[in-house]
């Protein structure tokens, strides 16, 4: 199989997000209008197929990365299971015993959480243990904060809508979150990098 380049990957990524917000926006109303519960159910999962897709891709760059990179990603993947699994273990405990009201809906932050966990824990082993760099050079070193922020915009898209169309509080203040969160990761990525650049000065 060909190798995947950077570029290409992000560049999947990029379209499977933009899919995944086109299908928030137009097939997530009708679901939750849908008649049969069939219906429902199929149209509730179609914005999991981008997703799938994006998590086929990372382990599709994970193997074919090299073993100090494979180390690097199973790492990082190792903390983030055990910090999501953790944060599950004590809502799950919380909600079991009444001190925590959760619906189902909480469910939707495991994946960003993970994503999130992975990404900053990855980030560390590289940087601080093996004194590396997560950009090879100028390009791709901005091109993480960019990524972030385009995740930001179309979260905060979502938000929009579910504004516009004010029937659901939970998601407008979810995909808030969302998007505070990663425009949040964006901008402190950039201040390091502008950080790192003025020192090298």
């Amino acid at each position: 199989m060909k190798r995947l380049t950077d570029r290409a990957y992000q560049l999947r990524v990029s379209v499977a997000m933009t899919l995944y917000v086109v299908a928030m926006l137009g097939v997530w109303p009708v679901a939750r209008a849908a008649p049969a519960l069939w219906l429902k159910a199929s149209l509730t999962l179609v914005p999991v197929v981008p997703m799938l897709y994006v998590i086929g891709l990372l382990a599709r760059k994970i193997a074919q990365s090299d073993e100090l990179e494979q180390r690097t990603h199973l790492v990082g993947l190792g903390v983030a299971a055990a910090l999501v699994g953790t944060l599950g273990l004590v809502g799950g405990m919380l909600a079991a015993s009444g001190a925590l009201v959760l619906d189902g809906t909480a469910l939707l932050w495991i994946f960003p959480l993970t994503m999130a966990g992975y990404g900053l824990s990855r980030w560390w082993v590289v940087t601080r243990r093996y004194g590396g760099s997560m950009g090879c050079d100028d390009a791709e070193g901005w091109s993480r904060p960019l990524s972030f922020l385009s995740v930001a915009g179309l979260m905060a898209l979502i938000a929009l809508f579910a504004w516009w169309r004010g029937q659901d509080p939970f998601a407008l203040g979810t995909f808030s979150g969302m998007a505070a969160s990663f425009a949040a990761i964006a901008g402190w990525l950039s201040w390091r990098r502008w950080r790192r650049r003025t020192r090298g000065r």
